[in-house]
């Protein structure tokens, strides 16, 4: 029997996935759970057209991803910070400072979870870091710390 999952089931598949099971099993334990519903002309057509919605935003989110990935690549962020006379911060440059700088600077929210930073940055100087914006999507820039002025 072919069903529709509403839900996760375990070692069958994911939700709004179609597959084939025994008539006993739908029967007496997916439908009546309400794990699942019968795969019909109708409930298969609406399947299909969530996946091809799915499959659609998916795209479109890549394309903005990539879009934004376009404008990053390479850019310099530049941040003024306080520190003293040796060339030391007085703290650190976290990925809080360099998301908004980025935001800033691009136009587009970056979140600052998705900035990949080297190790701490607690010298002025030029240092690479990295966005992940996307599933497989990055772009890579520089980060540029001077003395606050």
């Amino acid at each position: 029997m072919k069903v529709i999952l509403k839900q996760d089931v375990k070692n069958i598949g994911k939700r709004d996935e179609i597959h084939e099971v025994s008539d006993g099993y739908a029967r007496n334990f997916l439908l009546p759970r309400g794990l699942a519903a019968p795969a019909d002309a109708d409930a298969l057509n609406t399947a299909r057209t969530k996946s091809e919605a799915k499959a659609h935003h998916e795209a479109e989110a890549r394309a903005a991803a990539e879009a934004l990935a376009a404008k990053i690549k390479g850019c310099t962020v530049t941040l003024q910070v306080k520190g003293g006379a040796s060339g030391k911060l007085y703290g650190k440059v976290t990925a809080k400072d360099v998301a908004d700088a980025l935001s800033k600077q691009t136009g587009a929210e970056v979140d600052k979870k998705k900035v990949e930073l080297p190790a701490s940055i607690k010298e002025f100087g030029v240092c690479q870091a990295q966005v992940r914006l996307y599933a497989g999507v990055t772009a890579a820039f520089n980060i540029k710390v001077e003395p606050l002025a």
